[in-house]
């Protein structure tokens, strides 16, 4: 049964932190790409970082900046996703999710995740 668990969400103030997890158990680590997501209410959900765990390529979205970077253990089999500079417009429930086709590009995000399997998310607040 594939899983995937989010974790390291919580409320820091702007300018500040956080590394968020996403531990993954149920499939063959190395064989899918693994997406962070962030949703907010009322609005879509947007994609922010994704890995193609089979060769480590990383594709983060562009709005972002810079400030967040994705990364992932292999012996952990769970994937990072470092935030920093966070802003209040960062604050949202974030999500992990895994597809068979690798990500590539700045449009990795569309359709990423149909047809795969979501964590439950994990929560940041950034706020003073």
């Amino acid at each position: 049964q594939v899983q995937l668990v989010e974790s390291g969400g919580g409320l820091v103030q702007p300018g500040g932190s956080l590394r968020l997890s996403c531990t993954t158990s149920g499939f063959r680590f190395g064989r899918y790409a693994i997406g962070w997501f962030r949703q907010v209410p009322g609005k879509e959900r947007e994609g922010v970082a994704c890995i193609n765990t089979s060769d480590g390529k990383t594709y983060a979205r562009n709005f972002l900046n810079g400030r967040f970077s994705i990364s992932k253990d292999d012996a952990k089999t769970t994937v990072y996703l470092q935030m920093t500079s966070l802003e209040p417009d960062d604050t949202a429930v974030y999500l992990c999710a895994t597809d068979l086709h690798d990500c590539y590009g700045q449009d990795w995000y569309i359709n990423f995740g149909d047809f795969g399997a979501w964590g439950n998310g994990t929560q940041v607040t950034v706020s003073s």
